[in-house]
This record gives C-alpha cells, sequence and structure tokens, in this order.
C-alpha cells in the first residue's frame, strides 16, 4: 500500500516507536511534484538502511523550501559516547528521477540487487519450497513431513521448509521459545535423519527459527528471567504469548546462536527463515552498568545483526529469508544481511497484488518471498483460481504453502508446469526491469504488471481481472519498457510491434467469474 500527502508548512512524521521498521510504515518515502506520473515528473526516493525504530521528518519552509530528516528514531536514544567510543549512524540512500516513479524504482531494484543484497544468492535463483505451515500448523511428525516431501518432490518442487513447532515443547504458541533443542520424541526422528530422507528424494531442507523471542513456559526463561526485556517490578506486555530477548546484549546473542548454530551443524540445513513475531515494549535492561538505557534499542538491532552475520560467517552457502510476521522488518539494512524477505503473513492473492505493488516502489522482486497458499484462504476467506494464486506468487521468490494432497487432481497437474514456467522466466521476472501498469492503492477492475529483460529481448505481462461485468469485451492493457521498432510474439503465437503494444495495449480475453488471471510472454524476434 502506498499513501500520499501534501507537505504544508506544518510538518510531517513518518516513523516507527515499535523497536523494527515495522508493519504500520517503512523506512523508504517519495518526495515529488504534485503532477509526478510513473512516466514523467521529478521524485527523490529516500531510504534508510536500517531496521529498528526510525523518523523522517517533512516541512516547508517559509520560501516554498522542502526540508527532509531521516533517521533513528530521538524517542528512547541517548546515546552516550564513552571516551574512545565511537557511533556510526546508519546510512541512508537518495535516488533521483526526472522521469517519474518507474525510473526511481528502476535504480532502487538495481542497487539493492547489486549493492546491498551479498552472498552466494545475489543474483541467483533460490530454490522453489513448500512450507508446511498452513498444511500443519503444529500438528506434525516426521511421517507427516515425509509424506509433505514426498508429494512435493514428484511434483518438482526443491526444498520443504520445516515451520514453527520442531524443538522444546512447543506444540501451541504459549511454550518452548528460547529452547533451540530438537524434539525428536514428537518428530520421531532427528533431525540429521529427517534431512538425510528429505535430501534423498532430491529436495533441500530448511528450518524456521525466532531467535529474539522467549516463552516465559520455558528452560531458558526459568533459568534467566533477566535476559527479556522487561520493567522492574511491572507485568511485562506480551506479544503472541512471548517476551523479547534482549539482544543489545552479547552474552545474549552468543547464547541463542549457539544453540542454533548446534542444530544446523548436526543436520543438512540449507535454508533458515528467520522469524520476529511482535513489537519490542517494556525495553529496559538490566544491565544499567554496562550500557544506558537510551542505548537498548539501537544496540538491539546491532544485536540482531550481529547473529545474522554471525550465521553468514559460519555458515556462506546458507540462505537465510527474513521475517517479520511477514513485512515488519522489510527494510534496506535487512536486505543487507537476508536477501530476501516474506512481505507479509496476508497470503491471499488479490490482497498480495496491493501489498506487492506498494513494495515495489523501493524493493525488487528478487527480495519478496511469495507463496501459492490454500483456499478458502486463511486470513481473508477469498476463494481464488489456482492460476491466479500463482501469478501472483511468481511475481517474486516462487513457493508454495499448503497441503498438496487436498489440491484436486488438476491442480496437481498444473503444478509441475506452474515450476517449469516459473523457471524459464526467472531470470525476465527477477532481473528484468519492473512496470507498474495500474495503481493497485485505486479500486481497479484491472490490475497489470510487467517485467522486461534489459536488452529487452523478452517481457512477461501479468493481468489479474479482479472483476468482471456484463457485457465488458474490450479492454486493453498498454505495455511498457519494449523496443518500440522490433516485433515481439506473444505467447498465443500473434505478432505485434513493440509500438503497438506501448500505445494501443494487448487485448485482454474474455472471460466470466471474478479474479481471473493471463500471463503473457513477449519474445523479440526482430
Amino acid at each position: 500500500y502506498k499513501e500520499t500527502q501534501e507537505i504544508k508548512q506544518s510538518e510531517i512524521a513518518v516513523l516507527s516507536r515499535r523497536g523494527t521498521s515495522s508493519h504500520q510504515v517503512n523506512p523508504f518515502v517519495i518526495i515529488s511534484d504534485m503532477n509526478t506520473t510513473e512516466d514523467s515528473g521529478s521524485c527523490y526516493g529516500i531510504g534508510l538502511l536500517y531496521s529498528g525504530s526510525f523518523s523522517t521528518y517533512a516541512e516547508k519552509d517559509q520560501f516554498g523550501m522542502t526540508r527532509l530528516m531521516m533517521g533513528v528514531l530521538e524517542e528512547r536514544f541517548n546515546y552516550e559516547l564513552a571516551p574512545g567510543e565511537r557511533f556510526i549512524a546508519p546510512e541512508t540512500t537518495l535516488v533521483y528521477s526526472n522521469t517519474g516513479f518507474t525510473t526511481m524504482s528502476h535504480h532502487y531494484h538495481d542497487l539493492v540487487r547489486y549493492n546491498i543484497v551479498r552472498g552466494e544468492y545475489k543474483t541467483k535463483r533460490r530454490p522453489i519450497l513448500i512450507n508446511n505451515w498452513e498444511a500443519t500448523y503444529f500438528d506434525f511428525n516426521k511421517t507427516k513431513l515425509i509424506t509433505i516431501a514426498e508429494q512435493a518432490a514428484k511434483l518438482g518442487v526443491e526444498m520443504l521448509v520445516l515451520d514453527d513447532g520442531w524443538f522444546a515443547n512447543r506444540f501451541d504458541d504459549y511454550r518452548g521459545l528460547g529452547d533451540w533443542i530438537v524434539n525428536e520424541e514428537k518428530l520421531g526422528s532427528n533431525l540429521k535423519s529427517l534431512a538425510k530422507e528429505i535430501n534423498n528424494l532430491g529436495m533441500k531442507f530448511g528450518l524456521w527459527i525466532e531467535p529474539e523471542m522467549v516463552n516465559e513456559d520455558s528452560a531458558l526463561y526459568r533459568e534467566h528471567p533477566d535476559w527479556a526485556l522487561t520493567i522492574p517490578l511491572k507485568r511485562p506486555n506480551r506479544g503472541r504469548s512471548q517476551l523479547v530477548l534482549d539482544f543489545s546484549r552479547h552474552e545474549i546473542v552468543d547464547y541463542i546462536f549457539e544453540m542454533i548454530a548446534d542444530v544446523i551443524r548436526n543436520a543438512n540445513i540449507e535454508y533458515i527463515k528467520m522469524d520476529m513475531n511482535r513489537s519490542l515494549t517494556d525495553v529496559a535492561t538490566v544491565c544499567n552498568g554496562y550500557q544506558s538505557q537510551g542505548k537498548v534499542l539501537y544496540n538491539y538491532v546491532l544485536g540482531v545483526y550481529y547473529f545474522i552475520e554471525r550465521l553468514h560467517q559460519e555458515f556462506p552457502n546458507l540462505l537465510i529469508e527474513g521475517c517479520s510476521g511477514g513485512g515488519g522488518r522489510f527494510d534496506l539494512g535487512m536486505l543487507y544481511y537476508t536477501p530476501q524477505i516474506w512481505c507479509s503473513d496476508n497470503t491471499d492473492a488479490i490482497d498480495r497484488i496491493k501489498i506487492q505493488h506498494g513494495t515495489s516502489f523501493c524493493y525488487p522482486i528478487c527480495s519478496v518471498d511469495s507463496n501459492i497458499s490454500a483456499v478458502p484462504n486463511h486470513q481473508t476467506g477469498r476463494i481464488t483460481p489456482f492460476n491466479t494464486r500463482f501469478i501472483v506468487a511468481s511475481s517474486g521468490n516462487f513457493g508454495y504453502q499448503l497441503d498438496l494432497a487436498k489440491l484436486t487432481e488438476e491442480e496437481k497437474a498444473e503444478v509441475p508446469k506452474q515450476i517449469e514456467q516459473y523457471k524459464k522466466l526467472w531470470d525476465t521476472i527477477h532481473n528484468g526491469y519492473y512496470y507498474r501498469l495500474t495503481d493497485a492503492s485505486s479500486n481497479n477492475d484491472i490490475e497489470a504488471w510487467m517485467m522486461v529483460k534489459k536488452d529487452k529481448s523478452e517481457a512477461v505481462l501479468n493481468i489479474v481481472a479482479v472483476k468482471a461485468h456484463y457485457n465488458w469485451k474490450y479492454r486493453y492493457v498498454v505495455c511498457k519498457g519494449l523496443d518500440e521498432n522490433a516485433m515481439y510474439q506473444n505467447s498465443d503465437g500473434k505478432v505485434y510491434q513493440g509500438a503497438a503494444l506501448m500505445n494501443l495495449g494487448l487485448l485482454i480475453p474474455n472471460f466470466t467469474g471474478d479474479y481471473q488471471a493471463f500471463q503473457f510472454v513477449l519474445t523479440k524476434i526482430s
């Protein structure tokens, strides 16, 4: 989503007090002329490389000059420096475009791809995964997981990710966080054996963790209650029945790291989904002599970075996905440590169009993890066609989060075709230029977007007809980014001139029913 405000002499504030960049706002803003569009006009994109509480202030002075400030939130920030101590402020990125929002986005996308993201998966296709969460939630064992993996492997899925519930006495949301010891009794196996059986199916194996959190019903909390962020003599505020560990203290980070690293060392784990499911409240450390209370929030973020950096150093080939109840910590700072982020726990395909549209102003498709989920959708109850869910999910790092056994035979037959299509188009989708063809923040009947290879040799056009109407036969979607002098062959075999596609557009096929979707591949032939 995006929100627009006019900058006047009264100050506009965009900020997060939640200890993270947050679900509510993002540390990225655009300043533009009133008449700036996707393709014309001046705009500045400003993004902060930081994953904690932040503030952005914008105002005009009496002469009409615009002033903007972005950085660490001042509230609860008092970083007193000892002799010889240094404070390094987060960096801010600035991109200017005099040809509209699209050019600005393209510069930001390349900045993230080539100058922020690092490691083995910087420009590499990530494995097509299936996550067991919406299929089983906490109710699983080795037999169920192997059954899911066997079904997925037959259909061409490349990795199984085991989500929450594999450790300690973690049978629900109320217990176990902080005790990162494999529950072999629940699994009916050790993790090494489970991973080996999944590997024998030709699949990789991944694991969910939430290292910053602790339940009061855990051995860790019973032994170290002072490790949680709490205000003395006050009842703690809980989120998802959990408290937050004081990651501003390296001894706590090191302790949690060793527990989780020991799990990774003892099984062939090639992917980590690192979650964080609540805001930071009761921000107080017991180590007042170690650091002032005004340093805690900032040092907490550095502790999170330190934890992930240690993972990178010991496991350089590990693919790490960021997550914070979805997109609660989706920012440029986190993308240095995790090359992809789960951008929302809302997996509804129609809602995801708007979410991914807003995300695209700063963040490239290669940074977004997006899966096909079950219907009726677990968050909204909406029923959307399997093909529509594929087209939306394929505009990201593609995968599945559902029970494959509950798919119809027709849908099961579609899965290998979807995977083959995604792999074939991956380079264009992830490394091409992204174009927003409609404004998802408006109440549109049609949503459309496309990705074009930088040499303009191939383009992928995605269209979702959100609402159907009677006697509604002739609707065109105007393309962007093509070579106007070249000829392009559509995936239906028809040939069009680039100039015609970018001025007249492509006719949407006739359809009935809401939420129908179409994907066209345009290949340059001359």
